[in-house]
């Protein structure tokens, strides 16, 4: 989260000029009173605050991880994630799992699951992407995990349209689409993807999948 901006001098400022008492101005004008001065001060303050909420302002909206409106969230990419369902929070893997995989929990619990559903548009293609985040009790286990489900016909995560907890209309059978994955310490993060009605595009799904990555902070 980005806080708003601070001013401190820098290494080649000027110093502060010297204050030298003045006298009277020639032929007797009124001096500049006091008051005059707390007043160009209080306006000089004033401009450093506008300053500063403007680049505050400027920094949030260039920040290219913050939430937008509407549930979407953009990460550096591409592409607009925009949520569909979830995150949904479970500890128990191996009931949220299936083929090998889900055997491979039963003996190896994880710590944390955390699942969401984002559609994606580009162009005139619509794509719905499944992101999981595993949360092991080590690394070493985190790296076993991401082996397994790398590997065909292991089985995987349960993706939220595959145990029915989301009822989207027209979803495409993700676990037949494309597939990424990621380790990262203890966590391990599976995305998959597919195009509704029967979109062709592998080298836009991989990239969206690719990008999709990236979501696994919105689901901690």
């Amino acid at each position: 989260m980005v806080g708003g901006a601070q001013f401190s001098p820098g290494v080649g400022d000027t110093a502060p000029l010297r204050r030298v008492q003045a006298g009277p101005p020639p032929g007797g004008g009124p001096q500049r009173r006091p008051q005059s001065r707390r007043l160009i001060q209080g306006a000089g303050l004033l401009a450093v605050a506008v300053v500063s909420g403007l680049i505050w302002t400027l920094v949030r909206q260039e920040d290219p991880t913050s939430p937008v409106a509407g549930g979407q969230t953009q990460p550096a990419g591409e592409f607009t994630f925009t949520a569909a369902e979830g995150p949904v929070a479970a500890t128990d893997c191996a009931a949220n799992s299936y083929g090998e995989t889900k055997r491979w929990f039963a003996g190896h619990p994880c710590q944390r699951l955390s699942r969401a559903l984002y559609v994606v548009t580009s162009g005139g293609a619509r794509a719905l992407v499944s992101v999981a985040l595993v949360t092991m009790p080590t690394p070493q286990l985190a790296v076993d995990l991401k082996a397994l489900t790398d590997t065909d016909d292991t089985g995987n995560v349960n993706d939220l349209i595959r145990d029915n907890t989301a009822k989207i209309p027209d979803a495409p059978k993700i676990s037949g689409g494309q597939y990424d994955s990621r380790v990262s310490g203890s966590e391990v993060t599976i995305v998959e993807a597919e195009f509704f009605q029967g979109h062709q595009d592998d080298a836009l799904l991989q990239r969206i999948s690719a990008e999709a990555l990236q979501l696994n902070n919105r689901l901690r």
